[in-house]
């Protein structure tokens, strides 16, 4: 019975709270809005938290679709790695390895026309990476040419629509070498090779779009004039992204100079330490939001209390205890925080899978890497969240609770 009465006068202060004079319903919007800042700190924290798992996930799904999880290649700069087969052989069967793809990097000038010159990265490979085979706007991904025709190029956005270029363009590359001032001629006829553009890719991250251009490993090889088995590095993809830092080691320990492992967070430290300090600043900030709308009920059960002390002061009279008074308003507090608690994340959810679906939100690509903002729900963040407001809306009705199983029946009566 005390739980079944505790429970029926906080749901009746909850929706159905009256003043004692004049303005009447103005106590019931205070409860009200008590809820809405629960309502809103609660969807802004898990916004919050979805936004920054979704940069997070999509930046590093960026990273590694483009490089793979570790990167195996030569200490010696520029310095191919011999023995390519062999190599590549070995590492496929070192456990927790799940992919290996031979690379070929080769520093080239592009020329489209008189005015359209720039200096590039070929990378040449079996095949475009799977990502970026999903990025391709334009064309196909495909880095081999026609048989018996020129070869394949597959350029980036940014790179395309500076120089001009269109899908079945001709561009000529003039392969550059290593020399002691930089990037050079080396003082020889450079190394010239006419592609054809058969695709354009579109990640977002300016320093790839706008760095990198693909096409066939035998082509790479003959502009960089590498032996057949000779590659530039070995991409490696791993099964357990968790064991990428350990699997790198075992790598460099098992064949020694001059192999060198890089992992993905290595090469790109600075991106990821970004991504990084959003994850660790901006959902305790959004935080705030919430421990101030859970404290906020604090004072709209005071004015609650202020404004029934005669019906506590009665209630008491005929035989309520304080402990029971002390059970109802503590109840009340928890009532506030799940109801707030369940509008936020019905809110939060609808306004991500609306994002998801229509990406209402749009972000400038040269400062976040991507066009929109991205989202990842995660069933953990909205349990978390939920139960960390409930517990702090429980706990900010505590005082309030203990103020009025406090009271005094004769003087709450004679209350004015």
């Amino acid at each position: 019975m005390p739980v079944r009465f505790e429970r029926f006068m906080s749901f009746r202060y909850l929706w159905g709270a009256e003043g004692r004079e004049q303005g009447r319903s103005f106590l019931r919007f205070i409860i009200y809005v008590a809820v809405g800042g629960v309502t809103l700190g609660v969807a802004a924290l898990l916004l919050a938290l979805a936004i920054v798992r979704g940069f997070s996930e999509e930046i590093e799904e960026k990273i590694v679709g483009f490089g793979a999880h570790i990167q195996v290649s030569s200490y010696v700069q520029d310095e191919p790695l011999d023995q390519g087969v062999s190599l590549r052989r070995q590492l496929r069967e070192m456990k927790g390895v799940s992919g290996v793809s031979p690379v070929v990097e080769q520093p080239v000038l592009l020329r489209y026309s008189e005015d359209a010159i720039d200096g590039v990265v070929l990378l040449g490979m079996d095949r475009l990476p799977s990502y970026l085979e999903k990025r391709v706007e334009a064309g196909g991904g495909a880095v081999d040419g026609e048989k018996g025709g020129e070869p394949g190029l597959v350029v980036g956005r940014e790179m395309a629509t500076r120089l001009g270029l269109a899908v079945g363009d001709r561009v000529t590359a003039f392969a550059l070498q290593q020399g002691e001032s930089g990037m050079s001629m080396g003082g020889q006829r450079p190394r010239v090779e006419q592609f054809r553009i058969r695709g354009i890719y579109d990640t977002s991250l300016q320093d790839i779009d706008d760095v990198y251009v693909f096409s066939s490993t035998a082509v790479a090889r003959e502009l960089g004039s590498l032996a057949a088995p000779s590659v530039s590095r070995f991409n490696v993809t791993v099964s357990d992204p968790s064991r990428i830092d350990s699997l790198a080691a075992q790598i460099e320990n098992r064949f020694g100079f001059p192999v060198s492992a890089r992992t993905v967070y290595q090469q790109y430290a600075g991106l990821f330490a970004w991504v990084d300090l959003q994850q660790s600043i901006i959902p305790l900030v959004i935080g705030v939001i919430v421990i101030v709308a859970a404290f906020n009920i604090i004072g709209t059960l005071l004015m609650l209390i202020l404004e029934k002390t005669r019906e506590i002061g009665i209630l008491k009279g005929l035989g309520t205890s304080g402990r029971t008074l002390k059970r109802l308003f503590l109840v009340l507090g928890v009532l506030i925080g799940v109801v707030g608690t369940s509008l936020g994340a019905a809110l939060a959810l609808t306004f991500a899978l609306l994002q998801q679906q229509f990406g209402l939100v749009s972000l400038p690509a040269e400062a976040y890497y991507m066009t929109t903002a991205p989202i990842a729900l995660n069933p953990l963040d909205f349990l978390l969240v939920a139960v960390v407001t409930v517990f702090l809306c429980g706990a900010a009705a505590y005082i309030p609770a203990r103020v009025a199983a406090r009271v005094e029946p004769v003087k709450a009566i004679r209350f004015e």
